[in-house]
């Protein structure tokens, strides 16, 4: 009988209960993140989150949350979090994490789509009426009151997780997972990216993200301690692998960035995994990243929230297919034509339509619809390439792309070689009208250090042709881009 999530964790419990399960570095959080919360909390055992969970199972439980039912979490990085999801999985309902930095308009316009019975989590002085009627609303810092003994079984939940999704695209959705809440489905996947048991898995980007949500739990459910940053920084993540001993690292790109910038990297013996994925990795980066942890201890994915495809590639084949984000390792994925008339040719970017396997459901919307094809196809509006060994390299969003005087050009590529030179942290390329070539590429950029336009234009012109060049350079003092990598370009057009 398949095991659901929530009793899965009580036997976890039991089989190592003073084990730690989750560390949240309260040395990454600031005061105001975290008002009124105590020291002790920063670390539990897989006992101690147990306990918490039960607690928060039995309050969620008198507030009316039952099976199917979903529970809104919308706490920062903290132990909370998983005592939070823990807690819906025991009820054989479906944790929905949601970001706690969302406008109260964009909050209360996911909350009126899941309407879920609590949404715990918000700050203190959070304006109640955000949430819709019916929907209990339970700040940050409160305690639950229940017992810690675990409550009645509960089915397996009809999904094991929901969380929204926006980025780059704009209105967040809200994705509900396909799979039931049951251990055997959820920790199938851990092998694919070498997530392995007992061991220290470090979180650098924040759970209402997808990625680190999903990836985090599957540590948690193979028994490993989650180490949770609360807000990154890159030598307070190397720190703390170091502390921690971690073997398994989650990254995007711009952590990447800013770690092999670092002086005097150590070698982190015990790590055996950095997975990376959630936005192209610029080929300086990853070069370095190689060069500092060797190829076979990097590990790079391609995939959505919406589960339907996949791939992945080892830095071993990177080096061997550089740029590439890896081969088809779950699903289907093709690149087609604008028109959707033919399959592309080798190396010719077209629009990328991706396709469960047979007989596999993988989500649904909440407050969307997907883009669809017959045949079970999905597209959800990337770009991109396959060479003749099916390698994937990725171009840009279908919505990102700039028209250069019938040119098609993609931010990332211009992005990645801007990144290159040593003086940007970060780049964010939007296009600009231009009377003579309708749009031209124009730059936002983070320094560190002083470089100057002309220094900029001929690093680029070693790089890139005429039309990808970008006309204007702008400078921002704040970074661009958010702890999981993503950028909404609209806010620089």
């Amino acid at each position: 009988m398949p095991e659901p999530l929530g009793e899965a964790f009580t036997r976890i419990a039991a089989e190592h209960p003073d084990r730690p399960a989750v560390t949240d570095d309260e040395a990454a959080r600031s005061e105001a993140e975290l008002p009124r919360r105590r020291r002790d909390t920063a670390r539990w055992t897989f006992a101690e989150l147990e306990a918490h969970a039960n607690r928060w199972a039995h309050e969620l439980a008198a507030l009316g949350t039952g099976p199917g039912d979903m529970v809104s979490i919308a706490f920062p990085n903290v132990a909370e979090h998983y005592a939070l999801t823990i807690a819906a999985w025991k009820l054989g309902a479906v944790p929905q994490p949601v970001s706690h930095r969302l406008a109260p308009a964009e909050l209360a316009a996911v909350l009126d789509v899941v309407r879920p019975p609590v949404v715990a989590g918000l700050a203190p002085g959070t304006d109640p009426d955000l949430a819709p009627s019916g929907t209990t609303v339970l700040p940050l810092g409160h305690r639950p009151a229940g017992p810690d003994t675990p409550p009645p079984p509960a089915p397996p939940s009809p999904a094991w997780k929901a969380p929204t999704s926006g980025g780059s695209t704009g209105r967040p959705k809200v994705i509900v997972a396909g799979e039931p809440g049951t251990l055997e489905t959820v920790v199938a996947r851990a092998p694919v990216y070498d997530i392995r048991p007992d061991g220290t898995f470090l979180c650098t980007a924040p759970l209402f993200h997808n990625a680190p949500y999903l990836f985090s739990l599957l540590g948690l459910m193979t028994g490993n301690h989650v180490v949770l940053m609360g807000r990154f920084d890159a030598a307070r993540a190397v720190a703390l692998a170091r502390e921690h001993a971690a073997t398994w690292i989650y990254a995007v790109p711009t952590m990447m960035g800013r770690m092999v910038r670092l002086p005097d990297l150590p070698d982190l013996p015990a790590l055996h995994t950095l997975f990376h994925i959630g936005a192209p990795c610029p080929p300086a980066v990853k070069r370095a990243v190689i060069e500092w942890l060797g190829p076979d201890r990097v590990l790079e994915g391609y995939a959505a929230t919406e589960a339907q495809a996949r791939t992945t590639i080892t830095g071993r084949e990177w080096l061997a297919h550089p740029g590439s984000v890896g081969r088809v390792t779950g699903g289907e994925i093709e690149a087609r034509t604008p028109d959707g008339t033919r399959r592309c040719e080798v190396g010719e970017v077209g629009e990328l339509w991706l396709r469960p396997a047979p007989g596999v459901t993988t989500y649904r919307y909440l407050g969307a619809d997907a883009r669809r094809r017959p045949g079970g196809w999905e597209s959800l509006g990337d770009m991109g390439s396959f060479d003749a060994e099916g390698y994937l390299y990725l171009a840009d969003r279908a919505t990102d792309m700039i028209v250069v005087g019938g040119q098609n050009v993609y931010p990332a590529e211009i992005e990645a070689a801007i990144l290159e030179h040593p003086a940007v942290v970060s780049a964010v390329v939007v296009p600009a009208p231009d009377d003579d070539l309708g749009s031209v590429p124009h730059a936002v950029i983070q320094v560190d250090g002083d470089v100057t336009d002309a220094d900029l234009d001929a690093h680029i012109a070693a790089r890139l042709s005429s039309a990808k060049r970008p006309r204007a350079w702008r400078r921002s003092a704040e970074a661009l881009r958010d702890d999981a990598g993503k950028v909404r370009r609209s806010a620089y057009r």
